[in-house]
């Protein structure tokens, strides 16, 4: 059985506890930061050292992205026509989703080096076809936290009626009738006595 690894891992990068796992994390690692960060011996040496570096990198790599898609309009608004401003927002937005992906990357590969061992996850399960991105209906929402799953039954029962409730639960208890449709208790007793009442009443 191949060895697990999470959402978003890199390709390339074998997994944790394989054959040449330090070396392709390291040669990975590498490709994600400036070129002049190969010069120095320490990150060859140590990879876990390395991954470091690499996270404080891709962070403000993620980081000046936002900060220049939200002051384009004012730096280049009055030097470029809409077209091409259009075209300099629309490249922020790929490369800052290309950043975030390689930044959540590096972390991953990070807590591999320091020995952390990755299980699945109930939210690494297949997304039902509504569910995949880009699909309609697509769920745009984080998987749901045990205490949120709690929060939203509690909901459901409060909207629910007292008489649905009941009902749901299996604790239902039987009503008594209005009186009017209750049975004549002891063998009709209440019968006899109307009777006697009618005898009596003839009788006067």
């Amino acid at each position: 059985m191949p060895a697990y690894v999470p959402p978003g891992w890199p390709d390339g990068v074998h997994p944790p506890g394989t054959e040449d796992f330090e070396r392709t994390a390291q040669a990975w690692l590498l490709d994600t930061v400036p070129a002049d960060y190969r010069l120095h011996g320490v990150l060859r040496r140590y990879p876990l050292a390395l991954a470091a570096m690499a996270i404080h990198h891709t962070r403000a790599c993620v980081t000046g992205a936002r900060e220049g898609y939200r002051t384009a309009r004012t730096e280049l608004g009055a030097a470029l026509p809409p077209h091409a401003l259009d075209a300099v927002l629309a490249a922020y937005r790929a490369e800052g989703r290309r950043l975030v992906a390689t930044a959540r990357a590096v972390e991953l590969v990070a807590r591999a080096l320091r020995g952390e061992v990755f299980t699945p996850q109930l939210q690494d399960a297949p997304a039902a076809p509504g569910d995949r991105p880009g699909s309609p209906g697509a769920a745009t929402a984080s998987p749901a936290s045990p205490d949120e799953l709690n929060a939203r039954r509690k909901a459901a029962d409060a909207a629910e009626s007292p008489a649905e409730r009941p009902a749901r639960d299996g604790t239902a208890k039987s009503r008594k009738a209005p009186a009017a449709q209750r049975p004549a208790r002891n063998g009709g007793t209440a019968r006899r006595k109307a009777r006697s009442g009618d005898k009596h009443a003839a009788a006067g």
